[in-house]
């Protein structure tokens, strides 16, 4: 997981470089396309392409996918309208979202206990934006879109592993977010100079291996071990935007960073413990 969050970071900053030339859907286009390079290489070496191509639920795929590709959309736009280490607090939104979401969407029962750290988590959230300008401003407001759509992809993802193994996952939104973000490419098309083709390609090989290692992750330990290890990323971007851009973070950035991941950590807790198996029946009114 730490392999994973250290070449996101990279990736990250990448994004963030290319994004002053070029515009959003050309870096997504090639954060797809050359992300394709990996994951094609991790499926021919994990039992081939006929098993990872078998899938009963394009629907699902298709509509993962769109979701997915507006959260990368908003997110590398984040990072043009904010100091990178702003823009990913704002993300650690997510899980709040998501706690919020699984309602609906999941039919979850949330008890009182994670509902008071999605309140306490969105006043981190009020604390990180209101530092940087208007708590309203696009790039705050981009952000959190890109944290929504973010927590909108993990219940889709949740919905889809039910039958669908993770390379399936993995490689139908690397492919179909390449299809779908190439059609709107001559619209939007700025010709790279050899370096930065380089780093466009970096870019996109970064954010594909990143994925396959995160993926790996997941399925050697629980996620109460290996999810917390993201909020490293916050480090790391913080560090990278201090010393490229000069963006020292405030110290209400990093309260209402650290509000936030606390909030997460204490959801993650309690979904790890509503999810593990009872060795009888919980007490009736359990809140959580």
């Amino acid at each position: 997981m730490f392999g994973s969050v250290f070449l996101f970071s990279i990736m990250n900053v990448l994004v963030k470089l290319l994004m002053d030339r070029f515009s959003v859907t050309e870096v997504a286009f090639f954060r797809s396309l050359f992300a394709l390079l990996p994951v094609c290489l991790a499926i021919h070496l994990s039992g081939g392409f006929r098993t990872a191509l078998r899938t009963a639920r394009p629907m699902g795929h298709l509509t993962r996918s769109l979701i997915g590709l507006s959260t990368m959309i908003a997110m590398f736009w984040s990072f043009h309208l904010l100091p990178l280490g702003d823009a990913i607090a704002l993300n650690f939104a997510a899980p709040l979202f998501l706690t919020a979401l699984s309602v609906p969407m999941l039919n979850e029962k949330v008890g009182i206990h994670r509902w008071s750290a999605v309140l306490v988590g969105f006043s981190g959230v009020v604390i990180i934006a209101k530092p940087s300008g208007d708590l309203l401003s696009l790039g705050v407001l981009v952000a959190l879109i890109g944290a929504f759509c973010n927590a909108t992809a993990m219940i889709t993802i949740r919905q889809l592993s039910k039958s669908e193994a993770s390379n399936t996952i993995v490689f139908y939104f690397t492919l179909l977010t390449t299809v779908l973000v190439g059609l709107a490419l001559p619209f939007s098309w700025t010709t790279p100079s050899p370096t930065e083709w380089a780093m466009l390609t970096a870019m996109g090989l970064l954010g594909g291996c990143a994925q396959l290692l995160m993926t790996r992750a997941y399925s050697l330990a629980p996620a109460a071990v290996v999810a917390p290890l993201t909020y490293s990323s916050l480090l790391i971007a913080v560090l990278f935007g201090w010393l490229l851009w000069g963006d020292v973070p405030t110290a209400s950035m990093g309260l209402g960073a650290a509000v936030v991941m606390v909030s997460g950590l204490y959801i993650l807790h309690r979904e790890t413990r509503r999810n593990a198996t009872p060795s009888r029946p919980p007490p009736a009114g359990s809140d959580d």
